[in-house]
């Protein structure tokens, strides 16, 4: 059986910051509203004519991660892209991420499991490796909200959260035994699928019958979430695959060196390190900065952590997520 291990990472965010005070100008919102339920200080955001889409962020978050793994762009036998805003509803990014790289025909493959997109995506890489079948794997979690978001008073419960972003990872074969990803858990739970959900423009609800058939007032195609649900069921979720992972390698939450939470609210996060008594050096947010990127949000943090110096060779990281679908996921990782 061969193992698999993370030998390149990279991110990309736009060079556009807005601030909470930014937002405040936009809609009824203050920093301090913001940061209190969010921790929220800025995101990044995608500016009109800065020549970035949701694909050319994943490229420029992947060309650093190629380059950090000593691997040319055509070692590389398999994308995986990660994201739930797409330049376009078909094709996926994948293949676009194939062409602006200038690859071989590889096989391109996009993952739609949003804040648990990259998790899953690296489960997909990991039992391809596993299998033999490829040697490496580039992939991919990038997103652009901002293009999608109600910026107004109406939509600030979801529209102060997201920010755009990329991040990417090259996975290699090993042969090191007892180093890289361990395992990875995935689980989801569609009953709760429209707590936290975009439902048009869809094969459902096309542009002219949501101009015909809803006011103004009620447009579906932004995102709706219903923050309170989803928080409670995000802290059990966490907790619960968190553990699993833990138990299937036979270690406990002492044995965490790092642990890279899906950012999706700073809140979360903290109630995740208080359960499992970890410090702070033991946690990694960046929420602060970046706001929710998610599919892009884990391997942002990751690749920032470990630029920082805070994950080593031999360390326990511990990567989870939770998010729309309902989906949840983790992978142990030995550094």
């Amino acid at each position: 059986m061969h193992t698999s291990k993370i030998s390149g990472l990279g991110y990309y965010v736009p060079e556009n910051v807005v601030t909470n005070d930014d937002l405040s100008k936009m809609m009824d919102t203050n920093d301090e509203w913001i940061q209190e339920r969010t921790g929220i200080k800025q995101r990044r955001h995608i500016k009109k004519g800065d020549g970035n889409s949701t694909s050319i962020m994943g490229v420029k978050a992947a060309k650093i991660a190629i380059e950090r793994a000593n691997v040319s762009k055509d070692d590389i036998e398999l994308i995986i892209f990660a994201t739930l805003s797409p330049d376009m509803y078909f094709p996926g990014g994948g293949v676009r991420v194939q062409d602006m790289l200038d690859m071989k025909t590889v096989p391109a493959l996009d993952v739609r499991n949003q804040c648990s997109g990259f998790v899953y995506a690296i489960s997909v890489a990991d039992q391809f490796i596993k299998t033999g079948m490829y040697e490496n794997v580039l992939v991919i979690g990038s997103e652009n909200h901002s293009g999608g978001l109600d910026m107004t008073t109406r939509g600030r419960g979801v529209s102060v959260i997201f920010g755009d972003g990329a991040g990417a990872a090259v996975l290699t074969r090993s042969k090191e035994e007892g180093r890289g990803i361990l395992s990875t858990h995935l689980h989801s739970q569609g009953a709760h699928a429209k707590e936290l959900s975009l439902e048009g423009p869809s094969t459902e609800h096309w542009v002219p019958k949501i101009i015909e058939e809803n006011p103004q007032e009620s447009i579906p195609y932004y995102p709706y979430m219903n923050g309170q649900f989803v928080f409670k069921n995000a802290v059990a979720r966490f907790s619960e695959v968190i553990n699993e992972g833990l138990k299937a390698n036979h270690l406990t939450a002492a044995d965490i060196n790092m642990l890279i939470p899906h950012q999706a609210n700073l809140r979360i996060s903290q109630f995740v390190q208080r359960q499992f008594k970890l410090s702070d050096d033991q946690v990694y947010n960046n929420i602060q900065k970046y706001g929710n990127t998610t599919a892009a949000s884990i391997p942002i943090a990751l690749t920032e952590a470990w630029e920082e110096g805070k994950i080593n060779k031999g360390d326990l990281v511990v990567l989870a997520a939770f998010g729309s679908g309902f989906t949840w996921g983790s992978a142990i990782i030995r550094w």
